[in-house]
């Protein structure tokens, strides 16, 4: 038989703490080696125990679980956080999944959810509740802002026949535009890039896949 998943147990709420290791302790593959009130003693333990896995509570007293998951990012990184809260708002999420957590689970979810949340988080995979996959979406979608999103469609164009090695004059020839537009184009795509040359332009078409 393959190792257990051993667990450490990070939450200020004894019966909370309880609840999750009669559940969790309950199968063969999984141990529980260790169960902490706060923030401060999850990062203790878990630098000493070296769990696969700790199911740390985002709101404990002393040290939070967000600044928890920091530290044990940089001290323990084989050890993978599955994060938990009573809060479906995204900027929980974004702050921990941030922090170095691999996983977001709702204290509210059922028996069957923290099993599977364990399992793929010790596995390295990551994992969201159900409940809090949109808030996270809709939050991915605000705040990530692919670069390329913000030229425009013709900017695009112009910007592939530059990397393609066109010429101002033959990218004139081939939008049926003067060589000034194109210039003007060529100045705007560089300023919201935020590039400087020409090769900075074609390694950026290279890597967003514009260009072989």
């Amino acid at each position: 038989m393959k190792d257990k998943i051993r667990i450490l147990l990070a939450d200020d709420h004894t019966v909370v703490r309880h609840g999750f290791k009669m559940i969790l302790g309950a199968h063969p593959d999984m141990e529980i080696v260790g169960e902490a009130g706060n923030g401060r003693e999850a990062v203790e333990l878990a630098e000493r125990l070296e769990p696969d896995v700790v199911v740390m509570d985002v709101a404990m007293p002393e040290l939070n679980g967000i600044e928890a998951t920091r530290r044990l990012a940089g001290s323990t990184p084989r050890t993978r956080v599955l994060a938990l809260s009573m809060h479906k708002d995204s900027v929980y999420v974004r702050e921990i999944l941030r922090a170095g957590a691999r996983g977001y689970l709702l204290k509210d979810a059922p028996a069957n959810d923290l099993l599977t949340a364990v399992r793929a988080v010790a596995r390295g995979e990551g994992y969201l509740s159900p409940g809090v996959s949109d808030a996270v979406l809709n939050d991915y979608r605000r705040h990530v802002t692919d670069s390329i999103d913000l030229l425009s469609t013709r900017e695009r164009e112009v910007l592939q026949m530059i990397a393609e090695g066109k010429t101002n004059k033959e990218i004139a020839g081939v939008l049926n535009l003067s060589i000034y537009t194109v210039d003007a184009h060529r100045g705007r795509i560089m300023e919201k890039l935020n590039l400087h040359s020409v090769n900075e332009l074609v390694r950026f078409a290279v890597r967003k896949g514009l260009v072989d």
